[in-house]
């Protein structure tokens, strides 16, 4: 996968978190900067860093639980440390930090 190819295929993937948080009903507010960088914040002022990392081809989320990279791996986002997919990461990590049940629906 090119460069090209991987920033299409991330900016949809932020784009579609994005949308799912609109209908999640958690206490989060959101802003998806420029260089693909989504900004989420919890009720209480913390926030979860997803981003684009071009170089490593990856997806990159920071929490306060600790940072995750995910791969593009057959049409999904995994992580090469445990396997885990980061929709799922994602939303332990959401609900964790905010103290909500996030559930993220994303096609």
């Amino acid at each position: 996968m090119n460069e090209s190819e991987f920033n299409t295929l991330a900016d949809q993937t932020l784009a579609a978190i994005e949308q799912a948080l609109d209908g999640c009903g958690a206490d989060l507010d959101y802003e998806l900067k420029a260089g693909g960088v989504l900004e989420i914040v919890c009720a209480d002022g913390s926030k979860v860093i997803v981003n684009r990392h071009g170089a490593a081809r990856e997806i990159w989320v920071a929490a306060k639980s600790g940072g995750f990279h995910f791969a593009p791996v057959a049409g999904r986002w995994v992580s090469a440390r445990d396997g885990s997919e980061l929709v799922a990461t994602l939303c332990r990590c959401l609900s964790e930090q905010s103290g909500e049940t996030v559930a993220l629906a994303i096609s």
